[in-house]
């Protein structure tokens, strides 16, 4: 195993020199930088994590604290995921991911043992119970969701108020007049998922300012009760010309069911999803959508961690921001057609 001694003699340089190329800690000449990292792919050299974290204070590791619900749907939790490993390998940090059920002893664990540089939470909660221990914690970090209280956090989000207006005056425009709107399971909500009623809130107080009639349920989660919901759904609905749907697993399971009425969208009723466009294209989706930007919220995350961790400097504001909503059109709506109670 090739050793940073090795590295100096291929490049010509000093082991501090060969060092210091590598960590960034001083100024190097573009010249020795450029000889230093050719030894470093022609050696296939990988420093020690334990040397490394003892000279530098840095591990190279983001925690990444995420959790499987099983009230919600994990191929949509996946994207996030995604977006965060891929950037902080383009940057150089490896994952360590915690799965752990009690969130905060998790948390506790990994910061106070110095195991990660810095934390990315995840599946954050209106109150969620981890952030006083991010807070007091010695390593910073960014979260992917919107809490009650941002203080002394980095966040990072997709504006869901705005989005759920969108989809309503989207359907609006084309004339609807009465919608119904799937959002997660109401103990999402229950248990402080404040990115349901943002969006559920908005789009009833715009359907409300233009005139328009939006039923707002609470889906399921998991096959077969989404798609009975479903089906249950369009037989209580039937004046209902147009569907908004804040819910993956109803998302995926819909095409199934509107084919087993005999229903197409939009000649029969014009829909309108709120996922990522990846997660249209794993469950061939046809819906027009708003995009939820899984990715990039997780690039964002991550980018402004490692800024915080290779700055150090305390006195950088923290950042709240919001990805503006992207309505990805799929040829799903259109003008209203007959309600099914009339087609009867």
């Amino acid at each position: 195993m090739a050793t940073i001694g090795d590295v100096a003699k291929a490049a010509g340089v000093s082991r501090s020199t060969a060092s210091y190329a590598l960590s960034g800690k001083r100024a190097i000449s573009l010249e020795v930088r450029r000889r230093v990292d050719d030894a470093v792919r022609e050696l296939g050299y990988t420093p020690n994590a334990g040397a490394r974290a003892l000279a530098t204070s840095q591990t190279m590791v983001l925690g990444l604290l995420v959790q499987f619900l099983e009230d919600e749907f994990a191929p949509a939790m996946l994207q996030y995921m995604l977006g965060v490993s891929n950037v902080a390998r383009e940057l150089g940090y490896d994952i360590l991911m915690v799965t752990d059920g009690d969130g905060a002893q998790a948390l506790r664990r990994i910061t106070d043992s110095r195991m990660v540089d810095g934390v990315i939470l995840m599946n954050v909660a209106h109150d969620d119970v981890r952030l006083p221990v991010m807070r007091a914690a010695t390593v910073p970090g960014a979260l992917v969701g919107l809490p009650g209280d941002c203080t002394g956090m980095d966040v990072f989000d997709l504006d869901f108020e705005e989005a759920g207006r969108t989809m309503v005056d989207h359907l609006a425009d084309l004339g609807h007049r009465e919608l119904v709107l799937v959002s997660q399971p109401e103990h999402v909500v229950e248990r402080g998922g404040a990115y349901v009623w943002r969006l559920r809130d908005a789009a009833l107080a715009q359907a409300r300012s233009r005139g328009i009639t939006l039923h707002a349920e609470f889906g399921e989660s998991q096959q077969p009760a989404v798609g009975r919901f479903l089906d249950d759904l369009l037989d209580r609905h039937p004046q209902a010309t147009g569907l908004l749907v804040h819910n993956e697993a109803a998302a995926a399971a819909l095409p199934s069911v509107l084919h087993a009425r005999g229903l197409q969208a939009p000649r029969d009723l014009s829909v309108v999803g709120q996922y990522s466009d990846e997660f249209a294209r794993t469950f061939s989706l046809p819906f027009s959508s708003i995009e939820s930007a899984p990715d990039r919220l997780g690039r964002m995350a991550v980018r402004q961690l490692v800024r915080r961790i290779e700055q150090q400097d305390p006195t950088e504001p923290h950042v709240v921001r919001f990805v503006s909503p992207e309505l990805v059109e799929r040829g799903s709506t259109g003008s209203p057609a007959p309600s099914r109670a009339d087609q009867r």
